[in-house]
């Protein structure tokens, strides 16, 4: 049985197991406990009432964290034209056509976005098999698929996050960098909690949110008293 690191042991004996804690004395622990050599990210999760099997329940969005993420973001945009140069000047890394997408086909996948004109939709839908499984194929839900090619790269390189409930209804999403400190991460992570809120289906009946919890890359999780949920939203 593999055993946990001294550091880990440490900092997960600091957390109560049992305790549903207020959401910044919950980012507090997060970041004091924060041991590794390197920034590490700050990852929320939210279980949520729905039953994603069903269409009408799925919950899925996009949200620009006023702090960022702390990562770089490497944008890729199918456009030609007028929009090419667009994507350039808004500061895409990457811009162009049937070349990009020959690169793509070839196995060439240093990107962490993709956006693309409505118009070149046809060129990119031949790269489903590669960009799908990736959660890197353009949706005009996710204002990913629009003329506005400058408006959606500068919200990528600002810090927009992408997020989908999973199959058991959870919502994964990283809010920051312990760096951040508890403040900017707790302003961050209100944005997303108060975006998902908006994306309520109606088909979900009863609580809504029903589970939260808070950790570092390397650290425990923390739990968050999802009764707070409104409290935390004012």
């Amino acid at each position: 049985m593999a055993r946990s690191g001294k550091k880990y042991t440490e900092a997960r004996n600091k957390v109560d197991p049992q305790k549903k804690y207020a959401l910044p004395d919950a980012l507090t622990l997060v970041v004091e406990n924060a041991y590794a050599k390197f920034d590490e990210s700050v990852d929320v999760a939210l279980r949520l009432g729905v039953d994603p099997r069903h269409a009408d329940q799925m919950v899925r969005g996009s949200v620009v964290l006023p702090h960022g993420t702390g990562k770089t973001t490497r944008v890729l945009v199918f456009a030609k034209g007028e929009k090419e140069k667009e994507a350039r000047d808004a500061g895409a890394d990457h811009v162009g056509a049937e070349d990009l997408a020959e690169k793509i086909q070839g196995g060439w996948l240093e990107f962490d976005k993709v956006i693309a004109t409505p118009d070149l939709m046809g060129t990119v839908g031949k790269l489903g098999k590669v960009l799908g499984p990736r959660g890197l194929m353009p949706n005009p839900k996710l204002g990913t698929v629009t003329f506005d090619v400058a408006k959606a790269v500068t919200d990528m390189k600002a810090g927009r996050v992408d997020f989908r409930v999973d199959k058991v209804g959870i919502v994964h999403c990283s809010v920051g960098k312990v760096s951040f400190g508890r403040d900017k991460i707790l302003d961050n992570f209100k944005v997303l909690l108060e975006m998902i809120m908006k994306l309520k289906p109606s088909g979900s009946k009863g609580t809504y949110v029903k589970g939260l919890a808070v950790s570092s890359t390397m650290g425990p999780g923390v739990r968050i008293d999802p009764s707070e949920v409104s409290s935390i939203l004012k």
